[in-house]
């Protein structure tokens, strides 16, 4: 059996994600999983399920980084509402994760690419397909 790379298991977690099945994206989640977003960090799948049911956040992923565990995503971030699907925030963002194992263990939204690639220590020309 194949152990994903870890920009495989990103694409899957961020797929879940768009698709709001709560069960894969838990299954490609570490149980303590930091979530690093405006507001601050927080841990766990009790917080990843929460954050999944009210979002509403689809990604568009323009371009990705990756070296080793860390890997990070360029992306258009859209909020929809739950109720009617229609857009209600539309803005680029920068996502930086670190995965073991199988696992998303650590996920940081950022507003700008470069402070995602500074923080994961990538550059540009890091990128992959």
């Amino acid at each position: 059996m194949t152990i994903p790379s870890p920009t495989e298991v990103v694409r899957a977690w961020e797929e879940a994600v768009n698709a709001r099945n709560e069960t894969r994206l838990l299954a490609l989640s570490d149980p303590e999983i930091e979530i690093v977003g405006p507001r601050g960090s927080v841990r766990g799948h009790a917080v990843l399920t929460d954050w999944l049911g009210r979002a509403g956040l689809r990604f568009e992923t323009r371009r990705r980084f990756a070296r080793g565990a860390e890997v990070v995503h360029e992306q258009v971030g859209r909020w929809h509402d739950l109720d009617t699907g229609a857009v209600v925030s539309e803005v680029p963002i920068a996502s930086h994760y670190r995965v073991e194992g199988e696992r998303v263990v650590y996920v940081a939204r950022y507003d700008e690419l470069s402070t995602a690639l500074g923080r994961a220590g990538l550059e540009e020309g890091q990128g992959v397909g």
